[in-house]
Parts: structure tokens; sequence; C-alpha cells
């Protein structure tokens, strides 16, 4: 069997960042702006979001930033 090493002074991963996006408190034709490198995360949430509250979102990039709509 392999021998197991302890090894000192490695720092651990950085925390993931968390973001919480406003989905449940949009009415339609609400928006929001967040960093356009977020894309996929947002797009994910917008997905989850819409199942969970039965609600419709559009997404595109304006720029450095993604803006959410609520379209249903």
């Amino acid at each position: 069997m392999t021998e197991i090493r302890v090894v000192h002074g490695v720092e651990p991963p950085k925390p993931r960042e968390v973001f919480v996006y406003p989905h449940a408190e949009m009415d339609v034709g609400d928006s929001f702006v967040v960093p356009a490198v977020a894309y996929r995360k947002v797009l994910n949430a917008n997905t989850r979001a819409a199942k969970r509250l039965g609600y419709k979102f559009s997404a595109r990039k304006e720029g450095e930033y993604l803006r959410v709509w609520r379209v249903k």
C-alpha cells in the first residue's frame, strides 16, 4: 500500500462564490444586471427559478454585463 504523507502549509481552496438572484421578487417586465462572466451560472439559475416559480426569463448580453428579464 502507498504511504500517505501529511503536507503542511498548503492553503485550502477559496470558498465558492454564491450569488442570490432576485427571481422571486420580480414582476413581468422587471430586470436585473450581473457581470457577463457569470453567464452560465445565471442561465442555470434562471432555469431552476423558472421551474420552481412557474415564471419565464430571458437573458441578453449588454457589453460586459448580462441583463435578465422576467417575461411571464
